[in-house]
């Protein structure tokens, strides 16, 4: 799989906001830029298995030099990512002394 420069910026750019609209749903941040990027691409793997598995088709695919990255899949294996990420690291209570 080979980019350019400006498509790898692209692919970035749009995973990010994938990445940020799937925690912004699930309601649950982990982290910045670099979070959000991470998240959107695990989202997008996740999305399009969950796809592939369950025979739905992809939904608001955008082409980067001829390679599919699928929008609303993406944001929804975010969300789903971003949910089970949270519900692992629960917040915990201080103890008093």
């Amino acid at each position: 799989m080979e980019f350019s420069v400006i498509g790898l910026l692209l692919m970035l750019l749009i995973a990010a906001v994938c990445g940020a609209a799937g925690q912004a749903i699930a309601g649950y941040s982990m982290g910045g830029l670099l979070a959000s990027i991470g998240v959107g691409f695990i989202g997008a793997l996740l999305g399009t298995w969950i796809a592939g598995n369950t025979g739905l088709p992809e939904l608001l695919t955008i082409d980067i030099e001829g390679k599919p990255f699928p929008i609303i899949w993406s944001i929804i294996g975010a969300t789903l990512f971003a949910l089970l990420i949270s519900f692992v690291r629960a917040p915990r209570r201080r103890r008093r002394v």
